[in-house]
């Protein structure tokens, strides 16, 4: 947030972050903000001064010419990781057989109803984005949300649908009822077949 070159304070840079990253990189908390600038500030990458007096005081951060280097090489220069999924809506689908599908579908739709709301609000952000010309690529990247939010909507919708296909051949265990586990070695004879099939392509 700094690198666009003004003096922030922490509430400024948490809501700068409100109004685009928290859409694809996360939200910190107010702690993890300051105590960030605070490391930052010791490595020579920020500056800071006190504006005001009293109970109305606060303190602003400006990048300096070694942070705004740094950032710049790493915008350019640094290879781009894979981004970590943590889907917490998937990972109760994987773990249906403690579950049931009707259960599942539930919180499912419920999960549907936050995106709507987050895509919304992307969307919202992305079209003001476009209030001024130094902004474009911060309106790209919320363009981007918007669309990855709709995307992420036809996929929930498409596994809840794959639930109500399914249902008939997923392990019954409304009532509660012991589920057949495949042996243990079958897992590896499964990996087998895998492999063999990808070396054979």
């Amino acid at each position: 947030m700094l690198s666009y070159e003004r003096e922030l304070s922490g509430y400024d840079i948490r809501k700068w972050i409100h109004w685009s990253m928290r859409f694809f990189f996360g939200s910190p908390a107010y702690s993890q903000i300051y105590a960030e600038l605070k490391k930052l500030e010791k490595l020579g990458l920020l500056s800071s001064r006190v504006e005001g007096k009293g109970a109305r005081y606060r303190r602003l951060y400006k990048i300096t010419d070694q942070g705004l280097d740094a950032v710049s090489r790493w915008a350019k220069e640094a290879p781009i990781e894979l981004p970590t999924l943590k889907h917490p809506a998937i990972l109760r689908v994987m773990l249906g057989h403690l579950s049931d599908p009707a259960a599942l579908k539930k919180l499912l739709h419920e999960h549907v109803a936050q995106i709507d709301q987050l895509q919304r609000e992307a969307a919202r952000e992305a079209k003001w984005s476009g209030a001024d010309p130094t902004w474009g690529y911060a309106k790209l990247a919320l363009t981007w949300a918007d669309r990855y939010y709709t995307s992420e909507r036809e996929l929930a919708l498409n596994l809840i649908k794959d639930l109500d296909e399914a249902e008939a051949t997923l392990p019954n265990t409304s009532k509660g009822g012991a589920i057949a586990w495949p042996d243990l070695s079958f897992w590896y004879e499964v990996e087998r077949r895998a492999a063999a099939e990808d070396a054979a392509d």
